[in-house]
């Protein structure tokens, strides 16, 4: 134990003494960990909390405010008396009995005088810090603040010199007499863990090097594809409206697993769940879109991606009902199918589909794909039934005669010049010789 600091009357333990630390290092790795405190202080005799950001520069904790708030306005020349605490939560402890139910985590309490940084100097360099806490190299790529707004902004700067550290790790303290209840015990693990980056509307740099980026593997990333009846792109937020717009028909999510979202709310929950979906490598999706007007026709999916077995499903697909017997799903899927068997070189992809959405079963069987069999009592239904699932599927070695029938369905409907069909043509007999 390094920088060994003694309790005060203020930070001295009254019970569970073995859970405290007194060192600067326990200390300077929870402020490090943690983006936010809590700040307690007074004002006129009642006790006030806010919730507000920190950072932490050597032995100092440097505190943001609005000038204009309560915490700014009792910030005078020599500082206002505060308590900071800052709370990471490890995990949830579930006991046989309601008195040791508990919680592992590791928290921080502060006590001093914060005094307002004055000088300009040192505030700005309490804000780069306070950027650059949020990714290193964030304040090169933001304007700094001006004048105006450093005078609407309170730079509290808290010495650590009086401090506890409590911890709580482990497992279930039961009674031993109640070891014997048949009651679940036991411990569930709990941490923040980063989304993907949503870049704001108008934004086209890329996502930048301190920012987690989207998994890797080309089998995880939803590569842009566009083709004269769709074009597919990388889902985002920015979706939501135009999901909306199109897929308002209740008809068109009759035989999926999830009700329609009926308020733009709702879609944006949806949009938000696949995306984190992707995150976590279970899916990937594309927002369908007209390729001449940019209007977003619906949406589809990549699932059970299995790389290292070479397959993947494709499914969640959803176009709106003015689009139905267009060129639409027919592309959309030739897109898919090319991007998993050329691209990614697949072996296998397969299908999804309820038993009872026989469209649905013969759009797919009208793309090349073989019917494998029934899967009882596979997924539940919005209205809590069980569904039996269709499941069709299509090979590699089947890809080549698949892929010629799409091209010709497409052909027809969207003639093709007279160079663009030579093309065609010499392309289906390659395909026809290499099968």
């Amino acid at each position: 134990m390094t920088d060994l600091y003694q309790p005060t009357a203020r930070t001295t333990a009254t019970r569970s003494r073995d859970r405290m630390r007194y060192d600067l290092e326990s200390a300077h790795a929870i402020l490090d960990e943690a983006y936010s405190c809590a700040v307690a202080f007074v004002v006129d005799g009642e006790p006030r909390v806010l919730p507000t950001m920190h950072v932490r520069v050597e032995n100092t904790i440097y505190l943001h405010a609005s000038s204009g708030s309560h915490l700014g306005l009792v910030a005078r020349a020599d500082g206002v008396r505060v308590c900071v605490s800052v709370t990471l939560l490890d995990g949830l402890v579930y006991g046989r009995s309601q008195f040791h139910h508990s919680a592992n985590y590791r928290s921080l309490v502060a006590h001093g005088i914060a005094r307002p940084v004055s000088g300009e100097s040192e505030q700005r360099a309490a804000m780069t810090a306070l950027v650059e806490r949020l990714g290193a190299g964030r304040a090169a790529e933001s304007r700094p603040p001006s004048t105006r707004e450093l005078a609407q902004t309170v730079v509290l700067a808290l010495p650590l010199t009086e401090f506890s550290v409590r911890a709580r790790q482990g497992g279930v303290v039961d009674e031993p007499a109640d070891l014997t209840l048949p009651h679940w015990a036991g411990v569930l693990p709990l941490q923040n863990m980063a989304g993907p980056p949503q870049p704001d509307a108008g934004v086209d740099s890329p996502t930048p090097t301190y920012l987690p980026d989207a998994p890797t593997s080309p089998w995880l990333t939803a590569a842009p594809m566009v083709g004269k009846h769709v074009s597919l792109e990388p889902l985002s937020p920015s979706h939501v409206d135009g999901l909306l717009a199109a897929l308002a028909d209740e008809e068109t999510w009759q035989f999926l697993p999830t009700v329609r979202p009926q308020t733009r709310a709702a879609m944006a929950e949806h949009v938000a769940t696949a995306l984190r979906q992707q995150w976590a490598g279970e899916r990937v999706t594309w927002a369908q879109g007209d390729p001449a007007t940019g209007e977003i026709v619906g949406m589809t999916s990549y699932h059970d991606v299995d790389e290292p077995g070479g397959a993947l499903a494709i499914g969640h697909t959803i176009v709106g009902r003015r689009w139905w017997r267009t060129g639409v799903n027919t592309e959309a899927k030739l897109l898919l199918l090319e991007r998993a068997f050329d691209v990614l070189g697949a072996g296998r992809v397969f299908w999804y589909t309820d038993i009872r959405n026989d469209r649905s079963q013969r759009a797919i069987a009208r793309l090349g794909a073989t019917r494998d069999g029934v899967i009882r009592r596979h997924r539940r239904r919005p209205d809590g039934t069980w569904r039996d699932t269709v499941l069709f599927a299509m090979t590699v070695e089947e890809w080549p005669a698949a892929k010629a029938r799409l091209l010709n369905r497409l052909r027809s409907l969207d003639p093709l010049d007279a160079d663009e069909q030579a093309q065609a043509d010499r392309q289906a007999q390659a395909d026809r010789q290499a099968q």
